[in-house]
């Protein structure tokens, strides 16, 4: 009889283990996964091991009794003076940026990056932190004991109330959102899930590799985020434009009629079905719309 064979399971295995259940979420080792895509070799648990490691040094220096305001300042030099982490103002849309291990190394990255690892390091100063999704610039805020503390991760900056007004000014500006559509600043500043925060960090490579024509690259995020949002069916299709352009008609046929079946009635669906009847008749159409 022959024995049975074990395979060991792929890195999108091993992705949707992490990202099944919302309790628990493991987001800074999910975030981690996703440089597999780029480096096949990649342990996720060494540069968690890594990063914990840079963590405890972090905690051995803070006195057991230091209150948080102190705490805050440990970290802060810490992590922007000693480490030297900050962001990539050369090189901002670099995809390295967006993957953690090579952020590890370069200490360079963009604001989603840098608040995981900045969120990472507070939990091991014995601070609270968490990620908002802030338009346009990802942001981390702790809670203090006189209120709650934004930081940007990608400058060090704490952001005063006028601070935050005046970066969403441009934002509001551009959807409506003033006058009798005016919203509180507070709804901007809510805290991010976990899910949140890997889908803004994968959606940012999406738009990297979807402007530098890489399907190739926005084929494997993709896939990423169909896991991490199985009903978000948007992704599905851009997971399917992908395949077209990648000359996997069938495969692209299959995302292309599931999104339509979900939303036949949206904007694109016209130019959808047009595509869907090319790939089925041995086309290939491309991403644009």
């Amino acid at each position: 009889m022959n024995a049975m064979r074990l395979h060991a399971p792929s890195r999108l295995d091993y992705f949707a283990t992490l990202v099944a259940e919302d309790e628990g979420f493991p987001l800074l080792e999910a975030a981690v996964a996703v440089g597999q895509d780029v480096d096949a070799q990649l342990d996720p648990q060494a540069v968690l091991v890594e990063m914990d490691t840079l963590g405890r040094r972090l905690a051995r220096r803070i006195p057991a009794d230091a209150v948080p305001l102190q705490r805050l300042r440990f970290l802060n030099r810490y992590f922007f003076d000693e480490l030297a982490f900050g962001g990539n103002v050369n090189d901002y849309y670099a995809p390295a940026n967006s993957y953690l291990h090579q952020v590890l190394d370069s200490r360079r990255g963009i604001p989603i990056t840098l608040a995981l690892l900045y969120m990472e390091f507070a939990s091991h100063a014995g601070l609270r932190a968490r990620g908002v999704n802030f338009p346009g610039h990802f942001l981390v805020k702790l809670r203090m004991p006189r209120g709650e503390v934004l930081v940007d991760p990608f400058s060090g900056h704490s952001l005063s109330r006028d601070d935050l007004e005046e970066r969403l000014a441009p934002y509001r500006r551009q959807r409506g959102l003033v006058g009798d559509f005016d919203v509180p600043l507070g709804l901007f500043l809510q805290t991010a899930s976990a899910r949140e925060t890997l889908a803004r960090l994968l959606r940012n490579l999406k738009e990297i590799h979807r402007t530098g024509g890489d399907w190739t690259g926005l084929l494997a995020v993709q896939q990423r985020l169909v896991i991490l949002l199985p009903q978000a069916w948007e992704e599905r299709r851009d997971r399917g434009l992908a395949l077209a352009e990648l000359g996997q008609a069938d495969a692209a046929a299959v995302d292309i009629e599931t999104y339509l079946e979900h939303h036949g009635d949206a904007d694109d669906a016209a130019a959808l079905r047009q595509r869907l009847s090319a790939l089925r008749g041995g086309g290939a159409p491309g991403w644009r719309t």
